[in-house]
């Protein structure tokens, strides 16, 4: 089932946040399972599940390792990943090498993009939404027009 929503989180003094009980669910069993945090695109952290922190692996493997994109795509997501866990109220800490990597302060927004969640600083949230807003039906166009 696909992570989906934005969810307005708070982050407390030492780097927690809560997941809300709609994601909670979505991660069913997995939920005692580690989770991994990561840098991701366009400012953000990215959150993975066991299941597609593998499956993301096993697609790099696919890429030749002597591209020097990928090599130095693995060693700055790979060595700044980190395995985190829920604590007994749903929260998550977030790693503060990975907060400064976001920018992430107080306010944060957890969005679910299908295979994975995103936690981004609030007010980068809000200008990329902003900018790319206008140009909804382009994006769509082009994110499901084929290669071939």
């Amino acid at each position: 089932m696909p992570f989906t929503g934005t969810y307005a989180r708070s982050i407390d003094d030492k780097l927690r946040i809560a997941i809300p009980k709609p994601i909670r669910a979505k991660l069913g069993e997995s939920r005692d399972a580690f989770l991994y945090m990561a840098p991701g695109t366009d400012g953000c952290v990215s959150i993975y599940t066991e299941n597609e922190f593998a499956r993301l692996a096993e697609q790099l493997a696919t890429v030749s390792p002597a591209a020097e994109q990928s090599r130095a795509f693995s060693r700055l997501f790979y060595g700044q990943a980190q395995q985190i866990q829920l604590d007994r109220q749903s929260r998550i800490r977030i790693p503060s090498e990975l907060a400064q990597w976001a920018r992430l302060e107080r306010d944060a927004i957890l969005v679910g993009v299908r295979d994975h969640l995103e936690l981004w600083d609030r007010q980068r949230w809000e200008e990329y939404r902003t900018k790319l807003r206008p140009r909804y039906d382009e994006i769509a166009a082009a994110a499901f027009r084929r290669e071939g």
